[in-house]
């Protein structure tokens, strides 16, 4: 009976279906973001800079990103960087990222399907809403684009709106700490989240909670933690810079130049962008179920205010945050025995279709093998280097040698004369990488030919390798 009892308590958590699709899920998205990495697509925007900094926290030595010049916290003072570095403790490598991305987008599979039993669906409409949020093209994307921790605030966000409406007060406080910790940017949609548990779903305290913390977070992010460590603004404000140059103009700005905001509101990509990120729950959208958008606010506002391209598509992260709000809309809608379809075959189906049609697995057959002829030169060239020394080298390569103090991207403004200071110089002349040219990379080369302080080790395809004496 004992046993019987345990297994019914697991089954009220995850059950076999559910476990199943999050393990199949979780293995196709690591060895997806692990294949496009050996193949060179990597960068080190994002990768190397996460890689490195999280390997020196490992080491127990400042993590300072030297491809941005600054410690990590003024990046997004994301403090979740310090609880990843003790998987680099057991031992570094990158695959650890790869790894807690796969399983963090695929575990917000069991939030989805809790939230959904929780408002009263059935047991197969509650797996197919897992489904719904598992082939949402940007939970596969994202997946894609190096890593990013807001992977982790995803089901992280999920569970605490499902710890509010179940009254899992201690609980929702340790989700909100640790949505806080993957990026500052995401305060804001804690704050959006706090005002719409307290108006509409009547959850006082959770609201409370979320509403100080996302605020004040923001404001001790963005104000003190990442100026103190990069000495600047944080990164975004530069694709805001119409409505001021720091954070508190742009907050002043928007309240105070509606004109401008409208101008940039209104246009074709934004309304693009929208029907991108509705399409694939298109089928699910009713009027009388849309206030959990709220909460996606900030997050959608952000993205459509801006002139950064890459904000507006299912591609990138930026909007990973407002996918949780709107599996709630769906979700509520289902739950109202609305929407224009509620089979769960042809729920699925659309999901599917959207899938195929918007998730960017062609690039295992097109772009992610450009530089397949040349990947055994650079794969031997990078076994070639021996020590944690100094490196200068492009940016698909250097997320595969980030772990080290000091290493930077060779670029066309690079000074030749201060190529002595690295250990190791490795150079592409076919594909030299963001902000250098094939010309200035074939300078580089040979002036290292001829210089007596570096040793030719390795070359091929374009690929060359140097060390210093």
């Amino acid at each position: 009976m004992t046993g019987k009892r345990e297994l019914s308590n697991l089954n009220n958590i995850v059950t076999p279906r559910l476990a199943g699709m999050i393990g199949i899920s979780a293995v196709i998205l690591f060895i997806c973001s692990s294949l496009r990495h050996l193949l060179f697509q990597s960068h080190a925007f994002d990768l190397g800079i996460f890689d490195q900094a999280v390997y020196l926290i490992s080491q127990e030595l400042t993590p300072i990103s030297t491809f941005m010049g600054y410690h990590i916290l003024g990046d997004h003072a994301a403090y979740i960087w310090y609880p990843l570095a003790l998987l680099y403790k057991i031992y570094p490598s990158i695959y650890w990222l790869f790894a807690v991305q796969a399983l963090a987008l695929s575990l917000g599979a069991l939030p989805t399907w809790h939230l959904a039993r929780q408002a009263g669906l059935t047991e197969k409409q509650a797996v197919t809403m897992a489904l719904v949020y598992l082939l949402y093209p940007v939970v596969f994307n994202v997946n894609l684009f190096d890593f990013h921790p807001e992977v982790i605030a995803l089901p992280t966000l999920l569970a605490a709106i499902w710890c509010a409406r179940g009254k899992r007060f201690w609980w929702f406080c340790w989700s909100i700490i640790v949505i806080l910790g993957c990026k500052a940017v995401l305060s804001l949609t804690v704050a959006a989240m706090g005002l719409w548990l307290l108006v509409f779903e009547k959850r006082r305290w959770c609201g409370i909670l979320a509403l100080i913390l996302g605020i004040s977070w923001f404001a001790i992010a963005s104000g003190v933690i990442i100026p103190t460590f990069s000495g600047k603004e944080a990164a975004a404000v530069g694709r805001y810079s119409y409505l001021g140059d720091s954070v508190f103009d742009i907050a002043k700005g928007l309240l105070l130049k509606p004109g401008l905001i409208l101008a940039n509101l209104f246009n074709f990509s934004n309304l693009i962008y929208l029907l991108l990120l509705m399409l694939p729950i298109a089928w699910g959208i009713s009027y009388s179920s849309t206030t959990p958008l709220i909460a996606a606010i900030p997050c959608i506002g952000l993205n459509l205010i801006t002139d950064y391209q890459p904000q507006k598509d299912l591609v990138h992260q930026y909007s990973l945050p407002a996918l949780p709000f709107l599996l709630l809309v769906v979700i509520t809608t289902l739950a109202a025995g609305k929407g224009w379809i509620r089979s769960p075959k042809f729920i699925i189906l659309w999901s599917l279709l959207t899938f195929l049609f918007l998730a960017k697995f062609t690039y295992f057959g097109s772009i992610y093998l450009k530089k397949l002829d040349a990947w055994q030169a650079t794969h031997t060239a990078i076994s070639l280097v021996k020590t944690k020394g100094s490196v200068l080298t492009t940016g698909a390569i250097s997320s595969h040698l980030s772990h080290r103090q000091l290493i930077k991207l060779a670029d066309s403004e690079q000074p030749l004369d201060e190529l002595t200071q690295f250990d190791y110089i490795l150079l592409d002349t076919r594909y030299p990488g963001f902000g250098n040219t094939p010309e200035s990379a074939s300078k580089m080369v040979n002036f290292l030919r001829s210089h007596a302080d570096f040793n030719l080790e390795h070359e091929g395809n374009g690929i060359y390798l140097f060390h210093r004496k």
